[in-house]
């Protein structure tokens, strides 16, 4: 398996990964994506600003995680344990749900938190789906801790929870 930059001929492959999720999710009762979100447009400004990245086993693809240094407006709103770090934002980590349960998630975030060292950034920020407690298990397992709520009305009227994973210096790594 590898972890490659997502290209824009992979649009129509992603956005079908992305909407079998939801469908998943909406299975489970829980609504924190939709027909509007993610979309095609969202996708295609990951691919531009060289911001999302795949899961691939052969020519499939298994997952998607979006890695930004630009910080959304919503989370303005929230107390970050040090707002002058230099953060990295998880966005749009998903895996095929028939891939699910078989370790993909793990090695996306272990990719993440590698990149994040890698590239010298002090924290990892994301937010989850508040109604998603399968997802807050797994952040929190991976030492996310809570630092606020958004809310998101386009996707859901429940609200979302920050997390953020930090390190001070090279002595105390991200782990």
């Amino acid at each position: 398996m590898l972890i490659i930059l997502a290209k824009k001929t992979d649009c129509p492959a992603i956005l079908d990964l992305l909407k079998c999720c939801a469908m998943e999710l909406q299975q489970q009762d829980i609504y924190q994506w939709n027909d509007q979100y993610p979309s095609l447009a969202i996708i295609e400004k990951d691919i531009q600003l060289g911001q999302l990245y795949l899961l691939k086993s052969d020519k499939k693809i298994i997952g998607t995680i979006v890695l930004s240094a630009l910080k959304d407006e919503e989370y303005n709103a929230i107390h970050w344990k040090n707002e002058h770090h230099k953060a990295l934002y998880i966005h749009r980590l998903a895996v095929d749900p028939q891939e699910q349960g078989k370790g993909h998630a793990q090695k996306l975030m272990d990719f993440a938190e590698n990149y994040a060292r890698t590239h010298q950034y002090d924290s990892i920020r994301l937010d989850t789906f508040s109604q998603n407690e399968r997802n807050q298990r797994f952040y929190s397992k991976r030492g996310y801790e809570h630092r606020g709520e958004i809310y998101l009305p386009a996707q859901s009227n429940a609200p979302f929870y920050c997390l953020e994973k930090q390190h001070l210096n090279a002595s105390n790594p991200l782990s």
